[in-house]
């Protein structure tokens, strides 16, 4: 049911003036509003006929001269029907004592209107509650980071690789300084060292330089290796940094590193004169940093 509209209101107060009744805030509003109902139904409906005696009155003392009518009065329909059957009931009984009491009616309607607590905008079932105090509170901004896989790569990355790099450069320094470096005397083309053996770090091409064709030992097997090598990250795909969770890169970063190894380890300990293999407790070492 709607609420009463204000209009409706100031009419009952002014009747109450006209009839000498006490306004609101009186003790005879005080006393009327107890005995007014607790739904806003039946204050609509009692109210109707006050509103209507308003009216009527307006018009039999010469007011407006014209009927109330929800257009020009703005008065809702379903008011309006009201009032009607309202009149009508209390014309039909007759008599000054039915028409005493009617009006006796009419006034504790307009008292009960006039005592009853002007509308108020309010929520579903009543609620008046604010709309900060209906929302959820929560602060816009969390104060708490939440954690992140990626990190800037100023400072953090930067800032340790600059540290790894002095100081490797303050070992190789210290080192170069310390220990001699292990140079021979001068190369004398009627007298070659044999075995003639590269740098540690290429002795595993030419170990299979030593087993295999040129073309094999120096293009097809090194070239299949790193090939093997760069196409793993997109064969095994999976972010993790566990090894668990990256078998594949592991088996083929560890076969080639094995691989070259042992290919090293042969060169340099297992190959004497003429590059023959030789067992080194049995001949000596033929190797030299």
């Amino acid at each position: 049911m709607a609420d009463v509209p204000e209009h409706l209101l100031k009419r009952s107060q002014e009747r109450r003036k006209a009839l000498g009744l006490p306004v609101e805030g009186e003790e005879a509003g005080a006393a009327a509003a107890s005995d007014a109902p607790e739904t806003p139904s039946e204050e609509a409906a009692v109210e109707t006929p006050a509103a209507s005696d308003a009216g009527g009155g307006g018009d039999a003392g010469g007011g407006d001269g014209e009927a109330i009518t929800e257009d020009k009065g703005g008065i809702p329909a379903h008011l309006l029907e009201r009032s009607r059957k309202r009149k009508a009931a209390l014309a039909g009984g007759g008599g000054g004592e039915p028409a005493a009491a009617g009006a006796g009616g009419a006034r504790a309607a307009a008292a009960t209107a006039v005592a009853a607590p002007a509308p108020t905008s309010s929520g579903p079932g009543g609620h008046t509650q604010r709309l900060l105090t209906v929302v959820k509170s929560g602060s816009i901004q969390q104060a708490r980071a939440e954690a992140q896989d990626k990190v800037h790569v100023w400072p953090h990355l930067l800032a340790i690789e600059l540290a790894s790099i002095l100081s490797l450069t303050a070992f190789v320094t210290v080192f170069s300084a310390l220990v001699k470096a292990p140079l021979l005397g001068l190369a004398d083309v009627n007298q070659t060292p044999n075995p003639s053996k590269a740098p540690w770090y290429f002795l595993g091409l030419q170990e299979l330089l030593k087993m295999f064709h040129p073309m094999v030992a120096g293009v097809t097997i090194p070239g299949v290796a790193l090939g093997v090598l760069a196409i793993t990250p997109y064969i095994d795909k999976n972010p993790s940094n566990k090894p668990t969770d990256r078998k594949f890169a592991v088996i083929m970063m560890t076969m080639f590193l094995m691989m070259w190894a042992v290919l090293v380890i042969i060169g340099s300990f297992f190959r004497g004169e003429g590059f023959n293999f030789v067992f080194p407790w049995n001949k000596g070492i033929f190797f030299e940093l």
